[in-house]
């Protein structure tokens, strides 16, 4: 095993660091409170886009990058650092990019694959729903056949980049037990979006999607009919890993900010990170923070070795987004009083991470698939 980074790796990373900082961060601090406008989203995404996050994970046939997971991890994990919420919007918007590329018509790939992966459209994906959550096949949308057409009825909930998605791959109930991808244009076949507002990562849209009678030509079905179940559960093992990046970042900024913080803030006569106890809070922070960057690397280079990363991935996402919890916690309580408020971003951070045990599977849900793997036995039954 080498954890070194290679010297493409290191300079992609260096240079990716130096754009952030320089380009994005001014922009992203300005969308703190409430989710990135259409027209401003675009425009990062556009900018992200050339060094491969938005795209990276689509081969070059396919006009992406083509990057390994583990190169792309790095770059999400120092967009995360940055802004937690573009890296979430980026990575929706990437993985309707990549539905669309395995399992689009011709016709479906030249009209959303390249706008999506050059920032000028937006999609997301919708699976689920209002009374249904980690028991996908209870799903109530429905789509029913009508000549060349499917009419679509439903309503799907915690949508990441609903209110700015200009198509959504949307997974609709077409039988008894089956399910079948579609894309669902907004303009052009209409559907109606309402905004949640949420804990933390606000300046990330997340919200509901309404689908009343939406008439969609048989042709956007994306791959075959029937298909869309395992399609979308073939996307969670990527899905836990980038949330499990999405904590890292913000783990790293909070360890940043109580570094930082405990070098300047000065009680009794010395910085506050020359007592023990804040010592402790620090090592304590950066310990988990590195046990978790070993568990979401490890399943991220599974992945790029295709040989199936689904429990390591349940297990990266259960460790990391719990750990992470703890970390800003803790970047709070080195910033005491301070750190409620929100003139300090640890607050922010601390409600943010709170976020991401819950999407991709709760902690809960990972633990039995990794008790699954271990026992053979099936809780889910």
């Amino acid at each position: 095993m080498n954890f070194e980074l290679s010297d493409e790796q290191r300079m992609a990373v260096e240079n990716w660091r130096r754009f952030l900082e320089r380009e994005i961060r001014p922009i992203t601090d300005l969308h703190r409170d409430s989710y990135f406008p259409k027209d401003v989203l675009k425009r990062l995404l556009k900018a992200t886009g050339e060094y491969g996050v938005g795209n990276g994970w689509v081969p070059e046939e396919g006009g992406g990058l083509g990057l390994d997971f583990v190169t792309s991890g790095l770059l999400y994990e120092e967009l995360a650092r940055v802004s937690a919420d573009l890296a979430g919007a980026a990575f929706v918007n990437e993985g309707a990019a990549i539905k669309v590329f395995h399992a689009g018509s011709p016709e479906i790939k030249e009209r959303y694959l390249g706008p999506t992966l050059a920032g000028d459209l937006i999609g997301c994906s919708a699976i689920s729903e209002p009374n249904v959550g980690s028991h996908v096949r209870g799903m109530r949308t429905k789509a029913v056949r009508q000549g060349d057409c499917y009419r679509i009825t439903g309503e799907k909930l915690w949508i990441s980049n609903s209110s700015v998605a200009d198509y959504v791959v949307l997974v609709a109930a077409t039988g008894e037990q089956e399910f079948t991808m579609f894309l669902v244009d907004r303009e052009e076949h209409g559907f109606e979006t309402r905004e949640v507002e949420k804990l933390g990562l606000n300046g990330w849209s997340l919200g509901q999607i309404i689908f009343n009678d939406v008439v969609v030509p048989a042709s956007n079905i994306l791959g075959k009919l029937g298909g869309g179940l395992r399609e979308t559960m073939r996307g969670f093992e990527r899905s836990r890993c980038f949330i499990s990046l999405l904590a890292l970042g913000l783990g790293r900024a909070s360890l940043d900010a109580a570094i930082e913080y405990a070098k300047q803030r000065v009680q009794f006569d010395k910085p506050i990170g020359a007592h023990q106890l804040v010592q402790q809070l620090i090592a304590e922070m950066a310990i988990e923070l590195e046990a978790s960057r070993l568990m979401v690397f490890r399943a991220l280079a599974l992945l790029d070795r295709q040989v199936g990363s689904n429990t390591e991935a349940a297990m990266a996402k259960a460790f990391t987004t719990e750990a992470v919890q703890r970390i800003t916690s803790k970047a709070i309580q080195v910033h005491g009083a301070f750190g409620l408020s929100r003139e300090f971003p640890v607050e922010r951070y601390f409600r943010s991470a709170r976020m991401l045990t819950i999407p991709d599977g709760t902690t809960q849900i990972n633990y039995l698939i990794i008790g699954r793997k271990l026992l053979g036995l099936d809780a889910f039954a």
